[in-house]
């Protein structure tokens, strides 16, 4: 066996904690590892929740978020970061001026306001300071469709329009997911200031839907820190969370919205298709 240190790029969550396992930090770790990268966490938020709706949730100090933040950077070259539930302005703000000091790349928002069950997740002064002072540092925004129209104040009644729209809340890219609508296809569109993206794949029967958006912005973040381009990053994490959602039923977890699979062992790239 061999002593040579092989490198594999080392991907940064900062989000809330999910004790059930199927969103927030714990569905990104998993999203990490299925991509055969190294996946660290910042806690910011501790959850009480499980598949059936949230209980409460505690917000950790934003000096403690922003002390987590250096110690990563102060060690670890962190190839990408996922952002996702940061319950208050001072969090959203700390947030920004840690990753602004460490000159972090590859950053990828996940605008988490409400869980899959529909409970809020996010104060009301968080959506201005995350639209002010974080979505500017980012590579890529990644909303639903109810995210997008209380970020940009206004209602989505086209994807690519709405996408393209959404570039003027001043984020590198904005990946617009497009699950809520009920549509034979599931369909999301991305805008990187340059063309449309639009990502298509056949939509899953599935109950198990507990934290999709968080494993498809960490997915996301996983393939841009591999060295991938955002387009075939995008396309790859659709893939991959097309195929979390096929083997979901595989999993018997609680009586709600079940989770995806995240350790599914293969991507299937032929799965969906991207049009350019």
């Amino acid at each position: 066996m061999s002593n040579a240190r092989v490198k594999i790029p080392n991907i940064l969550s900062i989000a809330g904690s999910d004790p059930s396992g199927g969103a927030g930090i714990q569905a990104d770790l998993k999203t990490f590892a299925a991509h055969d990268t190294y996946g660290m966490a910042v806690i910011a938020a501790l959850t009480a929740q499980n598949t059936q709706g949230v209980r409460g949730f505690i917000a950790v100090p934003h000096e403690f978020v922003t002390d987590q933040i250096a110690a990563i950077f102060d060690d670890v070259s962190v190839d990408a970061v996922k952002i996702g539930m940061l319950a208050n302005a001072e969090i959203i703000e700390a947030v920004a001026r840690a990753l602004r000091k460490h000159k972090a790349k590859n950053i990828v928002l996940d605008p988490v306001m409400v869980a899959t069950s529909g409970d809020s997740l996010i104060d009301g002064d968080a959506v201005a300071a995350m639209r002010d002072t974080l979505i500017p540092l980012c590579d890529v925004l990644t909303p639903n469709i109810p995210e997008a129209e209380k970020l940009m104040r206004k209602a989505v009644l086209d994807m690519e329009a709405a996408a393209q729209s959404a570039l003027e809340l001043r984020a590198k890219a904005v990946y617009l997911k497009g699950g809520h609508l009920k549509r034979q296809d599931a369909i999301d569109v991305l805008a990187d200031g340059m063309r449309t993206h639009e990502f298509s794949a056949p939509r899953v029967d599935t109950h198990n839907t507990h934290g999709t958006g968080c494993t498809l912005s960490s997915a996301i973040a996983a393939n841009l820190g591999l060295g991938y381009a955002l387009p075939e990053a995008c396309e790859r994490a659709k893939l991959y969370l097309t195929d979390a959602l096929k083997t979901a039923q595989f999993l018997d977890v609680g009586h709600g919205h079940g989770p995806v699979y995240h350790g599914h062992t293969h991507i299937q790239m032929g799965a969906g298709n991207a049009h350019h």
